[in-house]
């Protein structure tokens, strides 16, 4: 898979919870470190999205946040 993005990470699926649109994905990247994801339902079912199964975060984005009180 060649793609632009930088910032990729393997893991594997933790969650998958199905909304009516959405589908929020948690996958694992390192032993007790998990990204969450909301991608479409339609996106997750053509991916096979399911506990258990390796995966990418792909992450391309101009800002990133963060935040505290």
């Amino acid at each position: 898979m060649n793609i632009s993005a930088r910032n990729q990470l393997q893991g594997t699926v933790k969650s998958v919870h199905h909304g009516e649109v959405n589908t929020e994905v948690e996958l694992e990247i390192a032993p007790g470190v998990v990204v969450v994801s909301v991608v479409t339902r339609a996106s997750a079912e053509r991916l096979g999205l399911a506990p258990g199964r390796p995966a990418f975060v792909l992450i391309k984005a101009s800002d990133v946040m963060v935040g505290t009180d």
